[in-house]
């Protein structure tokens, strides 16, 4: 009983930390708390940063928003992850298929 309640309170922390790095990055605020963006860094990392950053200077959260199905900012480890990235062939849903 008291692991599930553990569990629920980080997968809370988990889901407000993310939801404040995409609430940052989003409006483009990102380089305020993540002066090095290109670095790779996730949206945990910023979010928790964010908190950092708003507690010691006493500013107001963000509004969280909902988790986005696409990445509105993506960023790589390494320059070679980013060309592989782009570089691959990217495939949509096949509905049908026709042989003739």
């Amino acid at each position: 009983m008291h692991n599930q309640r553990l569990y629920f309170i980080a997968a809370i922390a988990l889901l407000f930390g993310t939801t404040q790095g995409m609430a940052v990055s989003v409006p483009g605020l990102r380089e305020q708390v993540d002066p090095h963006w290109r670095c790779g860094i996730s949206y945990l990392e910023i979010g928790l940063r964010c908190l950092q950053v708003f507690f010691h200077k006493g500013r107001e959260l963000l509004m969280p928003i909902l988790l986005l199905p696409k990445d509105p900012e993506p960023v790589f480890a390494s320059k070679r992850t980013e060309q592989e990235f782009f570089n691959r062939i990217w495939f949509s849903c096949i509905r049908f298929l026709t042989c003739a």
